[in-house]
């Protein structure tokens, strides 16, 4: 089960990275989206990032030009009907998910892998809305893609201990570090990240401290690089949101509940650093925190 060409569908955040991490590690990588403009848009994220990487000395000019050489891009699923991998990055929604594999389903060879990205939804339930619940597994990255070494690979009951061991191997080949996590909303880092997250809006709630005392405190207290708040704001508050939901829904633990004032900020478009105000407002120079 070698894997040598990846299909990965979708190119926003997360599908450019994982297209630019396998077109660095030598993988023939065709990535499919909807239209000609969101293909501009993924092909500028790829292109800025590959950048940055270039001036931080990570990588060469030659290896740019080596993984750009190894990029294809197009709005046809049928286009991927040789891959060996496809990977799904699209939005955290199962019908949405469900659909596109439906459809991968149709092209692509019965060697396909098929894998999903997503960071909350049960890989179980989409693996048995296809025809290949033994060659399907979630492949879960973490943002930014190119930078954090982490990759959950989460097989499922039907998965095949070939398809699994295959994609851990591929995970390797990128750079990454896989761990193989049992299914279940959340697999091992949001299942327990999410309930820190949500638990920090709670005592900011209740009073216990500022936003920026509470980020300080966790900051300075535990070593963490951000705090709750600056890292809601990072992952996106619509998105942290959804994720709690999904996993209330789940386990129906009051932990996974997302508080009142989280909603209340999603409400208002206040989504976090992707529209420039969450818990802080970025429009200035330096972020300004939230006062309840």
């Amino acid at each position: 089960m070698k894997i040598e060409r990846v299909g990965v569908v979708g190119c926003g955040l997360m599908g450019s990275g994982i297209a630019e991490v396998a077109a660095r590690a030598g993988f023939e990588v065709m990535v499919r989206e909807l239209d000609e403009a969101a293909i501009a848009a993924g092909r500028r994220r790829i292109e800025r990032s590959m950048s940055r990487a270039l001036e931080k000395e990570k990588v060469t000019a030659a290896d740019n030009e080596a993984a750009t050489a190894r990029l294809q891009f197009t709005t046809e699923l049928s286009d991927l009907a040789d891959r060996d991998l496809v990977i799904e990055a699209i939005v955290e929604n199962a019908d949405a998910k469900a659909a596109t594999f439906d459809a991968l389903d149709a092209v692509c060879g019965d060697h396909a892998i098929f894998a999903t990205n997503t960071s909350s939804l049960t890989v179980t339930d989409l693996a048995a809305r296809t025809a290949r619940p033994d060659r399907f597994v979630g492949l879960h990255f973490f943002n930014p893609v190119p930078v954090m070494r982490l990759v959950e690979v989460v097989p499922t009951l039907a998965s095949d201990p070939d398809v699994v061991e295959s994609v851990v191997a591929f995970g390797r080949a990128l750079g990454k570090e896989p761990i193989v996590a049992r299914d279940g909303s959340g697999f091992v880092v949001n299942l327990l990240l999410v309930p820190y997250m949500l638990d920090a809006v709670r005592q900011l709630e209740r009073g216990v401290a500022s936003i920026p005392d509470i980020d300080t405190a966790m900051r300075l207290g535990c070593g963490y690089p951000m705090g709750p708040f600056a890292l809601a704001d990072f992952v996106g508050l619509d998105t942290t949101l959804r994720i709690a939901e999904i996993m209330f829904d789940e386990y129906r633990e009051s932990r996974y509940a997302p508080p009142p004032l989280l909603r209340r900020l999603v409400s208002l478009g206040r989504f976090g650093r992707k529209t420039g105000r969450g818990f802080y407002d970025y429009s200035g120079d330096e972020p300004v925190p939230l006062v309840l």
